[in-house]
């Protein structure tokens, strides 16, 4: 049975199933909402309580209560276990939210049972920060539009694009309904937060998986390797012949890596 409801600081969420025991918590990326996972909901909540929700600025949370950092979302995500009286949970975040997850791992460990980090970034070259950045500022100061299309020619297939015109559409709407302020900060973490993540000292040391698509440009097999290197005994997994939304395109191809760590994790204990 799902259940929803809003936070005292602004964040809508939805439950379902039975979450008092090490639930799962669903993080999206940037621009979009918790609807990111509709096709993750309903198979992982037949095994496990299962959380999400949309982060400060996007969706119906309310919009963030400072310049927001990693830091900040991942106070969210505290925030929101406090309120529904979790002490410890899973936490799957994609892309921006596989950048938060980590961030909430190193910063309140005691609360983080496991990592799964879908398709996000860690440390990038020289040039290619430098086009991320520029994107970030080509954003702020000209709109949503002004990159969406090739936002979502990096992240759907050109099959996906050309087969299913209406579900990319449909992402393409929930970007650009973002308030502009808001999603022009987030980019900007986006961009610099990897730094932070980068090596951590003392590192992050939950069981994790990591995995990302063969041809994600931005969250490259090269990056989750390395994320993968900085986490003691961490799992890497390359998705072939997908992007960033690889996880909407083909989401059987990550449900199943998805519960085979979890049931590896439900024998540790």
């Amino acid at each position: 049975m799902m259940q929803e409801g809003y936070t005292d600081d602004g964040t809508f969420y939805q439950t379902y199933g039975t979450i008092e025991d090490t639930p799962l918590i669903l993080i999206h990326g940037l621009g979009l909402t918790l609807s990111t996972w509709d096709d993750y909901t309903a198979p992982l909540s037949e095994q496990y309580g299962v959380i999400r929700y949309d982060l400060f600025g996007h969706g119906r949370s309310a919009l963030p209560p400072r310049v927001p950092d990693l830091s900040l979302f991942a106070e969210q995500i505290d925030h929101l276990m406090m309120h529904l009286k979790i002490n410890k949970a899973v936490l799957i975040g994609f892309s921006l939210g596989g950048m938060i997850n980590r961030r909430m791992a190193l910063d309140m460990p005691q609360k983080v049972a496991g990592l799964v980090i879908l398709n996000s970034p860690h440390a990038r070259g020289e040039s290619e920060q430098k086009k991320v950045e520029t994107r970030a500022k080509l954003t702020a100061e000209e709109g949503i539009i002004a990159t969406i299309d090739a936002t979502l020619e990096r992240w759907f297939t050109h099959k996906f694009r050309t087969n299913n015109p209406e579900k990319v559409n449909e992402i393409r709407q929930q970007v650009l309904a973002n308030d502009l302020g808001a999603y022009a900060a987030c980019r900007f973490v986006l961009a610099h937060g990897v730094i932070e993540l980068i090596n951590p000292a003392p590192p992050i040391s939950c069981p994790s998986l990591v995995v990302t698509a063969a041809h994600d440009s931005g969250s490259t097999p090269h990056m989750s390797r390395a994320i993968a290197r900085e986490i003691s005994g961490a799992k890497c997994l390359i998705i072939q012949g997908l992007q960033h939304m690889g996880l909407v395109e083909e989401p059987e191809a990550f449900l199943q890596p998805i519960f085979n760590f979890l049931d590896d994790l439900r024998k540790q204990k």
